[in-house]
């Protein structure tokens, strides 16, 4: 059988990196092709190179055994590929309809045809099962909406080959089902996908073949059926990741923040919780159930209406995100690119954001503090990049977390509040973040991590507290028999196990 898309030999060099080195990938008609690698393993450049981004300087992209040579992203479409990226291409101002029909409008003479693009739209959504009007702005849509009106894009281009790029990382449960039954149809109606993921147990439901990268080459192509978990890590990282989640026994200390029947009219309600120096709690719950906006509040980013909150037991009122810096609380929020780092800037300049004091002389900075500073937490982070002045967009999405965590590290801060620390990365980034958390831990820092992964949250909390619908539902002891997946579950679908 032909290959619908094959890589022969791509090599892609950037100054001092070679992001790609004689890269080899085929994917069939109607396959569902995994791609995995860690952080930094040349996936992304590999997407870019298929759709036309990057031009490579050796090898070929053949589609249907056709060698192609693409300098446009446009040339690429026009051959049939179309790509779903992880941060979607909306414009929320715009309707769904105009979203999807974006640069290849249906005409009636010189007039736009809303009539046909309406119905159009409409059909596309609907055959993926939702159902929705179409004439209202993509804004006021949530994710799975809007991640199935890419696909619908996708659709209209008339790809053989649609490459999804962590589709799943901002989607609740439901959501994700909703994707998987769309993928599988897909599939039967003959359109190749390429599903990038770090989430092995999709991998496991979805595809047919599974690619691992690692360092810009191909290392593995295997029949699904013939791999494991330790089989795909090991080929992902070069080792075996004996211990998924390596948490460490570490001494519970005072209590750092207390909150009592903390309330935001329409977010949180009457959310009570004690988090102590020297423990990990985890937040649980399913996606809504108010963990982010109880963190946003402790951070004085969303205002409270009634209750305290009392830091080191004193009632402290924290009306901003400065105020809470200078209180020695640190926010890894769970979207380091819109509100954890400026992209466009240095990894330096990322990294002494929220401690300027620590690197000025005077009214000016001291460059070389600045460079001391950089090059330790660059070491101490293990921050994959030649040079502390590029830029922190170029970096890989777990490489972007460690300079966030950096960030926060170099304030100096007692509690650190993290939102969804492993979104996004692969295994091997995971466990390096972990073994940060644990390290701060048995510092005697106060860590309260919010995952929506419930391995991820019984592997490393001591305590976790399961919210619902803005209120708390359960406080659950690592010691305790009901600290498991199932009772965790129960008290986030509502089954009430504490109050205040």
């Amino acid at each position: 059988m032909t290959a619908v898309v094959e890589l022969r030999n791509v090599t892609k060099r950037f100054p001092g990196v070679v992001a790609l080195r004689d890269m080899g990938l085929s994917i069939e008609p109607g396959e569902i092709h995994g791609l995995i690698g860690e952080n930094g393993a040349g996936k992304s450049t590999l997407i870019k190179v298929l759709t036309g981004v990057y031009i490579p300087e050796e090898g070929e992209v053949l589609v249907d055994g056709t060698a192609h040579r693409f300098t446009t992203p446009r040339q690429s479409q026009d051959a049939g590929i179309a790509c779903v990226y992880q941060e979607l291409n909306i414009v929320p101002q715009l309707s769904l309809t105009d979203n999807i029909f974006m640069n290849q409008f249906i005409k009636r003479g010189r007039l736009l045809d809303y009539s046909a693009m309406h119905a159009k739209a409409e059909e596309l959504l609907t055959s993926m099962g939702i159902n929705v009007d179409v004439t209202q702005p993509a804004g006021i849509f949530g994710m799975g909406v809007l991640q199935m009106v890419e696909i619908a894009k996708a659709l209209l281009t008339g790809a053989k080959v649609i490459i999804m790029d962590e589709p799943t990382s901002s989607l609740g449960e439901s959501e994700v089902e909703q994707l998987i039954k769309v993928v599988r149809d897909l599939k039967a109606k003959g359109v190749a996908i390429l599903f990038v993921s770090h989430k092995l147990e999709e991998l496991f439901i979805l595809c047919d073949r599974v690619t691992v990268m690692r360092d810009g080459q191909h290392i593995v192509t295997e029949d699904i059926e013939n791999l494991d978990n330790d089989k795909l890590i090991r080929a992902m990282v070069g080792r075996s990741v004996e211990k998924q989640f390596p948490k460490l026994e570490t001494t519970q200390g005072d209590v750092a923040i207390e909150f009592r029947d903390v309330t935001s009219v329409g977010t949180i309600k009457n959310v009570c919780f004690k988090a102590h120096y020297g423990e990990i709690l985890g937040f649980s719950g399913l996606v809504g159930a108010g963990r982010t906006e109880t963190m946003r509040a402790l951070f004085g980013d969303l205002p409270i209406d009634s209750g305290e909150i009392l830091l080191n037991g004193k009632p402290v009122r924290i009306t901003s995100p400065q105020r809470a810096v200078e209180k020695g609380i640190a926010f890894l929020t769970e979207d380091r690119k819109g509100q954890g780092l400026v992209l466009n800037q240095s990894i330096a300049t990322n990294l002494i954001l929220s401690s300027l004091k620590k690197v000025e002389r005077g009214p000016l900075l001291d460059r070389a503090r600045v460079k001391e500073v950089c090059d330790a937490s660059i070491a101490s982070m293990r921050i994959k990049t030649p040079d502390a002045e590029n830029q922190v967009s170029k970096l890989s999405g777990g490489n972007q977390q460690k300079v966030v965590i950096g960030k926060w590290i170099n304030s100096e801060a007692e509690i650190y509040l993290f939102d969804e620390p492993t979104r996004g990365i692969d295994v091997g980034a995971k466990v390096e973040v972990y073994n940060i958390m644990n390290r701060l831990a048995s510092e005697g820092k106060c860590i309260i991590m919010v995952s929506s992964e419930l391995p991820e949250v019984l592997g490393m909390s001591d305590r976790v507290i399961v919210m619902r619908g803005g209120e708390v539902m359960a406080e659950i002891r690592r010691d305790e028999p009901d600290f498991n997946e199932d009772d965790i579950m129960k008290a986030a679908w509502g089954e009430r196990k504490t109050t205040c």
